[in-house]
């Protein structure tokens, strides 16, 4: 089996709500975030990212707005809605669930 960093799927949503949980930032802002919090053992491709900060954003759990940035470019900002800390409470106690059962799994012997 090869070892790899590709998100498990449905996780990116979670990732990205917490990082928007620490306050805006804009797209390439939070899959670089997403790779230093994790020690570099998560990468987010432009191509996953952007598709799922539309989803969010349709869901309500997140709204955008074009800011400017450090650099004096255009980029969309996104920030966390009340919407979307209620689904991030929510998701993050079921993936300590879903975590807590694999390694119980994983630790048998």
């Amino acid at each position: 089996m090869e070892s790899t960093t590709e998100l498990l799927q449905g996780t990116l949503d979670l990732l990205i709500l917490k990082v928007l949980s620490l306050g805006p930032r804009h797209g390439w802002d939070i899959s670089q975030r997403i790779n230093e919090i994790s020690e570099q053992l998560l990468t987010v491709n432009q191509g996953s990212l952007y598709p799922a900060l539309h989803r969010l954003e349709g869901r309500g759990f997140v709204d955008a707005e074009w800011t400017m940035s450090a650099t004096a470019r255009r980029v969309r900002s996104y920030r966390i809605t009340a919407r979307g800390r209620q689904c991030l409470t929510k998701e993050t106690q079921v993936w300590r669930s879903y975590s807590r059962a694999v390694n119980l799994i994983l630790q048998t012997r």
